[in-house]
């Protein structure tokens, strides 16, 4: 019995790795982001969720990120913009069914605070 419990929790967790090993690197990735756009003063302003669990501001949060992905200053991060469209699928719930989301011009550095809380979140929301 212990022999296929251990089986069962061992499968579990090779199917969760995947997952959880994209999570941490799109946010040590996004860590790297935010300290390079405050060391090079990074000026471009990004439309940012004044709320980010409202579920109304998933696409605000991806157009965002294409800001970023667009911008010359993050070029070097092109991995984390691979992998983010990945996930993109996987972290977004339904888009059809969004409604008005107030937001607000911020700097790319609370952007990507913003992006790093939602990536969290919603990581977290898959997993329960």
């Amino acid at each position: 019995m212990k022999t296929h419990l251990y089986l069962l929790l061992l499968a579990a967790s090779i199917s969760a790795a995947p997952h959880m090993s994209s999570v941490s690197e799109l946010l040590t990735l996004l860590q790297e982001m935010r300290e390079s756009t405050t060391k090079d003063n990074l000026a471009l302003r990004i439309e940012t969720p004044d709320n980010i669990d409202d579920v109304n501001c998933v696409s605000t949060i991806f157009e965002g990120t294409e800001q970023l992905k667009h911008n010359p200053a993050t070029k070097k991060f092109s991995v984390f913009f691979q992998k983010f469209e990945r996930l993109k699928q996987f972290l977004a719930p339904n888009l059809a069914k969004e409604a008005k989301c107030d937001t607000e011009r911020k700097t790319a550095r609370m952007f990507i605070e913003k992006l790093m809380t939602f990536i969290r979140k919603a990581s977290k929301n898959a997993r329960a």
